[in-house]
């Protein structure tokens, strides 16, 4: 088999696996297209690098973060895009904090969803990252050059800023 048929083969097979992972990390459709096309391009420039014995999601993943994290920094022009460890710690709140397991278990998927695209980038990007490509803190601490605890602050804060969210917009009330 050639390479450009095994990459064509595994283009059909994960472009739907990449594009979400990037648009929920970009919180834009046409800059997940866009970034898409992008990942799998630079994907196939350095396929030869690929290593066989691992698993193509983890190696095209890793590329689709890297990406998106870069085009966030570059939206953010300057801005600190994940803030202050300190200043996530004083916002933190510790009581009643539950788990995004619980969240997704308590609400349908769309309102989960529309609540995610309504997390600011430096929440909702470790969250993306954490829950929905399964990246370790470390992992995610490396993708962002933020600290691993600075990590651990910005998933509890997301995730308190998304049960605020579908709390205001009375689904938990619809549901129970």
């Amino acid at each position: 088999m050639t390479v450009s048929l095994a990459f064509e083969i595994l283009y059909k097979e994960y472009y739907v696996r990449v594009f979400g992972l990037a648009r929920r990390l970009l919180n834009s459709t046409p800059q997940a297209e866009d970034a898409t096309q992008e990942v799998f391009m630079r994907a196939y420039r350095n396929f030869k690098r690929y290593d066989s014995q691992q698993p193509f999601w983890q190696w095209i993943a890793t590329i689709t973060n890297n990406h998106c994290v870069d085009l966030l920094r570059k939206r953010s022009r300057g801005q600190k895009l994940f803030g202050d460890e300190e200043i996530e710690l004083e916002l933190l709140e510790s009581p009643g904090i539950h788990s995004l397991t619980a969240l997704i278990d308590a609400e349908s998927a769309n309102a989960l969803t529309e609540a995610i695209t309504k997390l600011p980038d430096k929440y909702r990007v470790p969250l993306v990252l954490a829950y929905f490509n399964e990246a370790t803190y470390e992992q995610i601490s490396t993708d962002l050059s933020i600290s691993r605890t600075h990590v651990g602050v910005l998933l509890v804060r997301a995730k308190q800023q998304l049960r605020a969210y579908l709390e205001d917009s009375g689904l938990k009330r619809a549901q129970s």
